[in-house]
């Protein structure tokens, strides 16, 4: 029997880990709408015309046996994909490598991905599906992955100095006490001319 190529937009996972398949590619980063709609805004020429980023990605099946007896179908997913973002410092575009490495691990159902341990950080735990959409996990995978405040280690210009005009207008307010301290100097020299 000929084996057939893997679509990653429907992969089969149950095939893709009992033939210990990797598969490898690339899509462009606007192919991502979730992913494209934060950064869009972010890009004000700082790309040559037509140039795309890309996002280049890895997917890796594999078969682990359960205790209870059986197999367990197991992926390890990278991405890599360099995004423009907008510091929030100086609010120039700024270049952002997004590195994603993570593994899954696939149950029969949401039941037995409930009963999983929660603080197990080295993977998730998905039901498995028939057809799996590769490209909205890498796509959610990269999102986790931007800054909450994107800004450069040192930002390529100097900071403008923001002046408000009612700072510059108001003159400093005085001191609470500053006039009952110049009434007790006056009261002070009164009492010694007399």
């Amino acid at each position: 029997m000929k084996h057939r190529p893997q679509d990653p937009l429907a992969l089969d996972i149950a095939s893709l880990c009992q033939n210990a398949e990797t598969l490898t590619g690339t899509w462009p980063l606007i192919s991502m709408k979730r992913l494209g709609a934060d950064l869009t805004a972010a890009d004000d020429g700082a790309r040559p015309a037509g140039a795309h980023p890309l996002v280049t990605w890895r997917v890796q099946g594999s078969l682990r046996p359960l205790r209870g007896g059986g197999d367990q179908c197991v992926i390890e997913v990278s991405a890599d994909a360099r995004v423009v973002l907008r510091c929030q410092r100086c609010l120039t575009p700024m270049a952002w490598p997004l590195t994603v490495e993570r593994r899954y691990a696939f149950v029969g159902s949401e039941d037995e991905a409930a009963e999983v341990d929660p603080d197990n950080d080295d993977e998730d735990v998905l039901v498995l599906a028939r057809r799996f959409d590769l490209r909205e996990l890498i796509e959610d995978e990269l999102i986790l992955a931007l800054p909450i405040v994107p800004r450069h280690d040192v930002c390529p210009q100097p900071l403008a100095q923001v002046v408000f005009d009612d700072e510059v207008a108001d003159p400093p307010a005085p001191h609470p006490f500053a006039a009952l301290a110049a009434l007790r100097k006056r009261g002070g020299e009164g009492d010694a001319d007399g």
